[in-house]
């Protein structure tokens, strides 16, 4: 039947099938999806951040940003002999949860990580293949590595698989 992989905020974790790996509470967050379906391995990350550059090199969490999360997540995966371009992507999350006076895009932060999480699947080329993204609702979101599967759950919108 295989468990649930519990992914935190600013984490990313690996499962082999049938395990699935879940990540609740993305907001302006993004949950980002790989899989490689012939080897049924999967991984998620829940990213904070668009960019590490961000820490102006303070210690932090390379997990917390979109560039430094997906360069541990495919250095783990390379290590367990997975390579880059048999991967899939699904991303879902960027929200932009709450409404700011002027509406600078420094503050629409989940636009800012949409863009930064595209643009680092395709500087390695991970072909995305879905998104669910924007919007101003939570998610909850389950991986399924063995069908490559992205469950959807949101107050108020129900469930979709992507």
């Amino acid at each position: 039947m295989g468990n649930f992989v519990k992914v935190g905020m600013a984490d990313y974790k690996i499962a082999r099938a049938p395990n699935k790996l879940i990540t609740t509470g993305l907001g302006s967050c993004i949950g980002i999806c790989l899989c490689d379906t012939r080897s049924r391995i999967g991984a998620m990350a829940h990213i904070m951040l668009p960019s590490g550059e961000l820490s102006r090199g303070h210690t932090h969490n390379q997990a917390k940003f979109a560039d430094t999360a997906l360069e541990m997540v495919l250095g783990e995966l390379n290590r367990d002999g997975i390579n880059a371009n048999r991967l899939i992507a699904k991303i879902a999350g960027g929200a932009q949860m709450f409404k700011f006076l002027g509406e600078s895009d420094i503050m629409k932060i989940g636009l800012r990580n949409v863009q930064a999480v595209e643009e680092n699947l395709k500087k390695h080329n991970i072909k995305m293949v879905a998104k669910d993204v924007g919007g101003n609702v939570g998610r909850t979101i389950v991986f399924d590595p063995a069908t490559g599967e992205l469950l959807i759950k949101t107050l108020g919108d129900g469930e979709r698989v992507i």
